[in-house]
């Protein structure tokens, strides 16, 4: 079966009085469109990964991700829809919750794996695959050169010129990836990545493993929110406030402190009038299930 999907991934003005105040225009790129499941960069990094995995005859697709992994979810889709079986091990303790259930509906198998275990993948696949010559490992997240590969694709699709483009970044892969597609296409437009980590400086030497060629690119450190999954009040209030206002569905681990980051930019005038500005949606809004208390 050819792996291909349709991509729709439109993009929408978002007008606020704060934006007309300052004279920038800001975009944001519709990722969480492509697919119901498969959404976001979580389409373009398993792309080349799983045509990797059908140039090599394999027919079994392993990879990783917390209880509430979109990749995991994506994966599990992705191998439903091109004719993979699939097994996710998960980190941490048996758990039931809405996006393992919609794991297992595609036929995904799961395998819950204490967080010393887990920590070293490539020890976890063989024990449990290693001899198994059909089973395909990919990384948490998809992270691999593939992805990186399918995620510049998206600056092509790209009709106009921006000052700034930014991104959430967790494994750095498709930062890595788009920083490669605005320097292939030779656009003067600055990439500012936003981790979702506390203490997220580690993630310029994540993102320079799959960079092609330096470039110069802005990390905005400050906007993780207490690390990884965490929230607070005022996160939350700004999704509440965004999502009635534009009606674009967000999600509070990565696109809601990515656009948070740049309202925030905004209003301290780290733009300068005339700038348009283009924010990623990176999909992943099932993620939100597992948060429903926080609202």
């Amino acid at each position: 079966m050819h792996i291909a999907l349709d991509i729709y991934s439109p993009i929408h003005q978002i007008t606020d009085p704060l934006f007309e105040v300052k004279g920038i225009e800001v975009f944001i790129k519709r990722d969480d469109m492509i697919h119901p499941l498969i959404s976001g960069n979580k389409w373009r990094k398993l792309k080349y990964v799983l045509q990797k995995a059908q140039s090599e005859n394999k027919t079994h697709l392993v990879t990783f991700g917390g209880a509430y992994s979109n990749h995991l979810l994506a994966t599990a889709a992705a191998a439903a829809r091109f004719g993979f079986k699939s097994t996710g091990f998960v980190r941490g303790e048996d758990v039931q919750n809405d996006t393992l259930f919609m794991c297992r509906l595609h036929g995904m198998e799961l395998i819950f794996t204490d967080r010393d275990s887990y920590r070293d993948k490539p020890t976890l696949f063989n024990k449990y695959f290693g001899t198994d010559t059909d089973a395909f490992f990919i990384d948490e997240g998809g992270a691999s050169p593939e992805a990186a590969t399918g995620c510049s694709e998206l600056v092509s699709e790209l009709t106009e010129t921006y000052n700034h483009l930014f991104c959430a970044c967790g494994t750095g892969t498709t930062a890595a990836g788009i920083i490669n597609g605005i320097h292939q296409h030779q656009l003067n437009t600055r990439f500012n990545a936003v981790p979702v980590f506390k203490n997220g400086g580690f993630i310029k030497d994540e993102i320079d493993k799959y960079v092609t060629t330096p470039v110069d690119y802005y990390l905005h450190l400050d906007y993780h929110f207490g690390g990884y999954a965490k929230t607070t009040p005022e996160l939350i209030g700004f999704i509440k406030q965004f999502v009635a206002k534009t009606g674009i569905l967000i999600e509070p681990v990565y696109t809601a402190k990515m656009l948070y980051a740049l309202y925030d930019l905004a209003a301290k005038n780290y733009f300068k009038p005339g700038d348009k500005v283009l924010a990623i949606h990176t999909g992943g809004i099932w993620g939100l299930m597992g948060m429903k208390d926080r609202f």
